[in-house]
């Protein structure tokens, strides 16, 4: 299927960086392999955020993990969404939640599990981990799993 078919509008197209929050500029595209259970996994290690309070810049690395179901994110306009975060002022917690629940808005995955890794302030480093399985199935039940027995 064609890219415009798919109705992605990022992919080939001249980056447009967001100056503050902006879901909306997250895409998705039909998954060609939705019978086979498998990983897919972005790694964004420039990932920089405010402070809500003082206004200083925090900086992380995110992961994002996800088994996919009907439809994928569009790797572009996930860079696109990941760098709207630049001027927004939102706690470590706050960041990694809102990433992972607008990313199971945009394509409801079977799975997601999302980690900030934050360089520390103030002598402190803040690891936020956030997951997601679908509920009533198999995907439900690693979501637990992975959460018990996560360090």
């Amino acid at each position: 299927m064609e890219r415009k078919e798919e109705g992605l509008q990022a992919l080939g197209a001249v980056s447009e960086y967001r100056k503050d929050y902006a879901p909306e500029v997250l895409e998705s595209f039909e998954n060609k392999h939705p019978d086979n259970d498998y990983w897919v996994r972005f790694n964004c290690p420039e990932f920089t955020t405010l402070c809500p309070i003082t206004g200083q810049p925090d900086f992380a690395e995110i992961r994002i993990s996800y088994v996919p179901d009907r439809r994928m994110v569009e790797s572009k306009s996930l860079k696109l969404y990941l760098f709207s975060f630049r001027n927004h002022g939102g706690f470590h917690e706050d960041c990694v939640n809102l990433i992972m629940k607008d990313l199971i808005a945009l394509m409801d995955p079977k799975y997601i599990e999302v980690t900030g890794f934050f360089t520390p302030r103030g002598g402190i480093s803040i690891f936020p981990y956030a997951n997601y399985g679908r509920p009533g199935t198999k995907w439900e039940k690693l979501a637990e799993q992975r959460f018990a027995t996560h360090e």
